[in-house]
């Protein structure tokens, strides 16, 4: 019998590597390993790394491939003008981050975000988190050097510690089996609050956040929240029954696939659909750094079936994006593949058009996504990396106008920020200025909006549609 299965499962690889070899070479889950891989730790104990890969590779999938199809078909329909993506979170999540408070803060901002982007846009939002996943991020440099001392940089919770010590740089395997299980236990805790009701449309004003009562914003906040639930209660005293899906939203979970041993580990063939899946995530993204056609990277994305993102800037030309789109999309699949485009405010008019033109041509199936955070980045008087709101919400508009003048559409939006009352992006309704970076600067590596900042931008969005 065990023969018989293993036959089967063969013949079943089999198939499914002469379908990928048709117009590529063939694929396997390790297979990127024959490519150039950037942004990889070296990992000094071979054998404490074979032992905790073995380990994950056993471990339950923290996603399923009935979730990833589901969102796939949702992207689907934001490609085509009937949906919007709304993706959010940490830039770079920390295993501290997986406690209660945290984690319902950062559900709370991006579903009142949502709830804003709703009402104003008149169609449904697609919600993304940037949560459960993102404890890896890519760094400038290998090391990094201080008061004379060098040692190898810190490259997020998955990899490393970021205390500057010789012991705390040093890349260990065992991080990535607490990734997953601080993954597995944010995930329990946001499905635990969906079911529960957190998300109920009808009590939006449970949402709120202690301090949102001080943001300028909360009485245009408070009008909305109210006219939403005015409305539910007409329609269903009108229809003589609850609308019940209005008390449990959809919830998705993404980060950069970057450390692709972790990546691997968790993608597994299934015989059911015939298809690979990284089970790490709904929807994985590449960043500009590890997107090269011959890298690692691509390799890896390009056997998933999951939607997956990428991220394009200036660096990319239109033979670099073509290339991307016919290897991570052959088969031109809808909600397949997302562009996530973030130039700065200064260059997006100039050169996000070509690569409109570019896709129109090609016919290919993608969704438009601005990131307007990345290219506005820039240092403060006072040494902070910081980013202007104006600048973030100039890009941001620029891209809607961009895209409508172009015979496009902007289907999402990207943004790092957090749920907490943090102060690393300067602006917004509170005018904050870089004297003000110092009160609250938490995160280790980018600058977020704050919770205000983000509504205020959740507001501009819908405000699109008025």
């Amino acid at each position: 019998m065990k023969k018989s299965v293993s036959r089967y499962l063969n013949q079943l690889l089999i198939g499914y590597s002469e379908r990928m070899s048709k117009n590529k070479t063939p694929w396997q889950a390790d297979s990127w390993q024959n490519k150039p891989a950037l942004q990889q730790p070296a990992y000094p104990d071979a054998d404490a790394l074979e032992t905790a890969l073995a380990r994950l590779k056993t471990l339950p999938p923290l996603v399923t491939s009935w979730e990833i199809e589901a969102l796939k078909t949702k992207i689907a329909a934001a490609q085509r003008g009937e949906a919007f993506v709304l993706q959010g979170g940490d830039c770079a999540e920390t295993f501290a981050d997986c406690n209660s408070e945290t984690i319902t803060r950062k559900l709370k901002i991006l579903l009142q975000m949502s709830v804003l982007m709703l009402h104003g846009l008149k169609k449904p939002v697609v919600r993304i988190g940037r949560i459960a996943g993102q404890y890896a991020k890519p760094r400038s440099a290998d090391t990094e050097t201080i008061d004379g001392i060098e040692l190898p940089s810190f490259r997020g919770d998955l990899v490393n510690s970021p205390e500057f010590t010789a012991v705390a740089r040093v890349p260990n395997p065992k991080l990535m089996l607490s990734g997953y299980q601080h993954s597995a236990l944010t995930l329990n805790f946001i499905r635990s609050l969906i079911d529960s009701g957190f998300a109920d449309l009808h009590h939006p004003e449970n949402w709120d956040l202690d301090w949102v009562q001080h943001s300028p914003m909360a009485d245009s906040y408070h009008a909305i929240v109210q006219d939403i639930a005015s409305s539910l209660d007409f329609f269903e005293t009108i229809s003589g029954h609850r609308i019940s899906t209005t008390s449990r939203v959809d919830f998705y979970t993404s980060h950069e696939g970057l450390q692709l041993l972790y990546e691997e580990a968790q993608t597994r063939f299934l015989p059911h659909r015939q298809r690979w899946y990284n089970l790490s995530a709904h929807m994985p993204w590449i960043g500009v750094r590890t997107a090269g056609l011959d890298g690692a990277h691509v390799e890896h994305f390009r056997g998933i079936a999951n939607p997956v993102g990428v991220k394009i800037g200036p660096e990319m030309a239109g033979d670099w994006l073509a290339g991307l789109i016919e290897t991570l999309n052959p088969d031109n699949e809808p909600g397949k593949l997302t562009l996530i485009h973030r130039f700065g405010a200064d260059k997006i008019s100039q050169q996000l058009p070509p690569l409109i033109e570019q896709v129109k041509q090609s016919g290919a199936h993608v969704l438009w996504m601005c990131d307007p955070m990345h290219g506005n980045t820039e240092t403060a008087s006072n040494g902070r990396k910081t980013r202007r709101f104006d600048r973030v919400l100039a890009e941001l508009e620029t891209a809607f106008d961009v895209h409508e003048a172009n015979g496009s559409h902007l289907g999402g939006v990207h943004f790092e920020l957090t749920g907490d009352d943090v102060t690393e992006c300067t602006g917004g309704a509170r005018g904050l200025d870089d004297e003000d970076l110092d009160r609250a600067y938490l995160t280790q590596v980018d600058p977020r909006l704050n919770y205000e900042q983000a509504l205020e931008m959740a507001m501009r969005i819908a405000s699109r549609a008025q």
